[in-house]
């Protein structure tokens, strides 16, 4: 075999080795830019809110949800977090209380089945503190709020399947939302304005 032949070998499998680099190369570059779409495993998930009644606490949660974190090439600051959450599934463990909670002068939850949250992207901070700004929609009414919390990582499940967590909080004022009244009981609010909100997600990823 003469020495051009195998010159020109030479140069056909560099280029057709460089040609295999750059199309995987494009093909990664094309994979992290469809960035991830994460679905939240609600039995290890909570929503939960807390409000003040007198000098007391009263605590519940809902248990119908769902939510879904999206990220934009891997970018998690320009993702988005949505959450979706049926207002009849609320729970405070006291029957006749959920069902005033339930009536029209608090959720209204047969006109006003869900209340949501749209929230556009994860930002970190120091010791693993993060923000998320989005709005909230109660009862036809959305405003803008900032939940803040932490981050709890990414881990792997015993199926391989990669999990996120984290926990943020957020305080929205109930009268914006036109959930209830304001009774006053010897200079007292019966029920405070304040109602704390607190999303605990651990989601699992998709794609």
């Amino acid at each position: 075999m003469s020495r051009r032949v195998v010159g020109i070998g030479l140069v056909a499998g560099v280029l057709l080795g460089l040609a295999a680099e750059v199309q995987g190369q494009a093909a990664n570059a094309a994979k992290g830019s469809e960035g991830s779409r994460w679905i939240v495993d609600i039995v290890h998930s909570q929503i939960d809110f807390r409000v003040s009644h007198l000098v007391g606490r009263v605590r519940g949660t809902f248990t119908d949800w769902y939510a879904v974190i999206r990220t934009s090439g891997g970018d998690w600051t320009t993702g988005s977090v949505t959450v979706r959450v049926q207002t009849a599934s609320l729970n405070t463990g006291n029957n006749y209380r959920d069902a005033d909670l339930r009536s029209a002068e608090f959720f209204g939850v047969d006109s006003f089945p869900v209340l949501s949250f749209e929230g556009g992207g994860i930002k970190t901070g120091p010791d693993s503190a993060i923000t998320i700004s989005g709005v909230v929609t109660i009862k036809g009414h959305s405003k803008p709020v900032t939940l803040s919390g932490q981050y709890r990582g990414i881990a792997r499940d015993t199926e391989g399947h990669e999990r996120i967590g984290f926990e943020a909080t957020t305080a929205i004022d109930r009268m914006d939302f036109g959930i209830g009244g304001n009774t006053i009981v010897d200079g007292t609010s019966l029920i405070g304005k304040q109602v704390d909100l607190t999303i605990a997600l651990e989601a699992v990823r998709v794609n």
